[in-house]
């Protein structure tokens, strides 16, 4: 007879079955990823024990047999010796044209235009945004597969609060390029939310304050038995840890009497990477050394921690302006909010953490890590979406950054989704014709908050076309606007009477086309073997390396089992092994480690029976 199989609503027949779900922190300076393991969500570390993998990758000259590129420390390390070709801040490019990218003169690589995007100049060609961030997610992707040895099924990554509709889908096409299911984007601010709510069931309204490397926002939210409502957010998705590093390399240079227009690009990576490590220092000592070679000189500077806070005035204050309007946005006080989480690397700076607790009244919340918090809330939202959690009360209710409208005559800008509006959500208005006869509208979409369609983001145009010919205003033309919980948008037209329509998934500009993504995803096929080849190689030469130690300390502590020729073919097996070790075949490698493994089989033998001998020396048989 048949058994029937019982589980609880929503949840899997096999309570042991689990899919592999992440959050993924895809982070200016630094990324991660974290997954819920034995009920708690933790990030998860490289080969090394490391968590965190820099946002740096380098490109390497395929003329001169390079091997493709670098990824994380590997790549920062070569920074300064190859800054034309080593790529870090990849985020502030994503979904943007030449012209929107900030301070781009200051960066140590070549930026350039191509059909209205930013890509960047490489010894290996040109790379789009999308394709470096790619590298860096393929990284983590393969750190989950690794940690947990099986597939992954998706991804939660996180994305700034500020990020507009261009920026997010440039994040979506950077995981279909790396291979990874997203499960949904949220916002960096939700995120931190997420690992503090559950972690100490707070209650109440709180400031999340992120300043991350590259970005700022700052988001108020109410948090009540589960739910994560967010009230109002804002931000700035150019200020971050970066320009603090910027800043005080001016103020040294401006001391030394030394111009940027001088430097190398050599010298300008090696400029940034001192002051970079003056500012972490500083949040720890009041005073450190700056040095470094400029010119065929040494250049010297001492910086106090007065000084570094006054050339860097300017930027804390851009992040309190921020706060108060994002307060007014949210029609509350600062008297309201019950606590301020602190997000992101950059709030470890003292100034941060003193100006935001003596605006707030009250010391910010720093017990989670800020560097890892972001992923950590990604990973229990993961987890929930991927059916491995009971915590099916646990509801994100998120914003959109910036007001969607559409342009009506005379340029101006007709908003249908206010900024701040929560997500999912679809709203809709009517429009009408304006010429006598006509037959088709033509629709502009928009994102921003002026007047002036010539002052704000251009995200699509379509047509809706069959319109009955009518008298000008007769026709009626419902526009309807639906965000899903990515925050991307799709728009419709339909006109009322005849029920013509037209429709359009908005894939901004600045994102990648399909055929794009469709080229990027067979060059990556072409290249997959290799990447495969080349891991391969990697685990072939760690199991090799254990068997060679493993077998040298059974032989320092027990060789003396061994007959002399026994002894002579298992040194000849580990030499023939260590040999083996420079080849670059894998499949070579794993047939000599096998072959010692074979060959030291009897002598493991020996070894455990000898063990076995000396439990039982002196002991009885009823004793045994």
């Amino acid at each position: 007879m048949a058994l029937l199989q019982i589980s609880e609503p929503g949840q899997s027949l096999d309570p042991h079955q689990r899919r592999v779900a992440v959050g993924i922190d895809l982070g200016t300076t630094h990324s991660l990823v974290a997954a819920v393991r034995h009920g708690v969500s933790e990030c998860l570390p490289a080969a090394d024990g490391r968590v965190i993998l820099p946002s740096v990758v380098r490109y390497l000259d395929p003329k001169q047999g390079g091997a493709g590129r670098q990824i994380g420390f590997e790549a920062l390390a070569a920074q300064v010796q190859d800054p034309a070709n080593t790529v870090s801040s990849v985020k502030r490019l994503m979904g943007r044209s030449l012209a929107q990218v900030a301070d781009v003169d200051k960066l140590s690589y070549a930026v350039v235009e191509d059909n209205g995007m930013a890509v960047i100049e490489t010894v290996a060609g040109r790379k789009t945004p999308m394709e470096v961030s790619a590298e860096i997610l393929a990284t983590l992707r393969f750190r989950a597969e690794d940690s947990f040895d099986d597939e992954l099924f998706g991804a939660v990554i996180t994305v700034p609060a500020y990020f507009d509709d261009a920026q997010r889908q440039a994040t979506k096409d950077a995981a279909q390029l790396a291979g990874i299911n997203v499960l949904r984007l949220i916002n960096e601010p939700t995120a931190a939310a997420i690992a503090y709510g559950l972690d100490n069931g707070s209650e109440g309204i709180y400031a999340i304050y992120d300043l991350g490397g590259g970005t700022f926002d700052i988001s108020i939210l109410r948090l009540t038995r589960g739910v994560f409502e967010v009230m109002a957010t804002g931000g700035d998705s150019a200020l971050g840890g970066d320009d603090y590093d910027q800043a005080l390399a001016a103020w040294v240079l401006a001391q030394q009497g030394v111009t940027a227009e001088d430097l190398t690009p050599s010298e300008r990576a090696a400029l940034h990477a001192q002051a970079r490590h003056c500012k972490e220092a500083l949040s720890s000592q009041d005073e450190v050394q700056f040095s470094m070679q400029i010119g065929g000189r040494t250049l010297t500077q001492s910086i106090t921690l007065a000084q570094f806070e006054t050339c860097t005035t300017a930027l804390t204050v851009r992040t309190m302006t921020a706060v108060r309007k994002v307060l007014r946005d949210a029609r509350i006080t600062k008297e309201d909010v019950k606590g301020v989480v602190m997000v992101g690397g950059s709030t470890r700076m003292p100034v941060i953490r003193r100006t935001v607790g003596e605006f707030f009244g009250q010391a910010p919340l720093t017990n989670l890590n800020p560097d890892e918090v972001v992923a950590l809330g990604a990973a229990i939202q993961a987890n929930a979406l991927a059916g491995n959690s009971r915590d099916g009360d646990l509801l994100l209710l998120d914003v959109i950054p910036l007001s969607l409208g559409i342009e009506t005559m005379g340029g101006l800008v007709e908003r249908i989704v206010p900024r701040n509006s929560p997500i999912p959500t679809a709203l809709a208005q009517d429009f009408t014709t304006y010429q006598d006869g006509q037959t088709a509208l033509a629709l502009h979409v928009v994102q921003g908050e002026r007047d002036l369609v010539a002052d704000c983001r251009s995200l699509a145009r379509f047509t809706l076309r069959g319109i009955p010919p009518m008298a000008a205003g007769a026709a009626r033309i419902r526009v309807s606007f639906t965000v899903d919980a990515d925050g991307l948008l799709s728009v419709s037209a339909k006109e009322q009477g005849s029920g013509v329509e037209a429709k359009i998934d908005v894939k901004p500009a600045y994102g990648l086309s399909d055929e794009q993504i469709a080229a990027m995803l067979k060059d990556s096929f072409a290249t997959a073997q290799q990447d495969m080849q080349a891991r391969a190689l990697v685990e072939a030469r760690v199991d090799a390396e254990r068997m060679i130690a493993a077998t040298r300390s059974a032989l320092s502590a027990d060789a003396y089992l061994l007959e002399p020729a026994e002894l002579a073919s298992i040194e000849a097996l580990i030499a023939d092994l260590a040999q083996t070790l420079s080849s670059t075949d894998a499949a070579a490698i794993e047939a000599s480690t096998q072959a010692l493994a074979k060959g030291t089989e009897a002598f493991a033998a020996l070894r455990m029976n000898r063990g076995i001998q000396q439990a039982l020396a002196g002991k009885k048989l009823e004793e045994v």
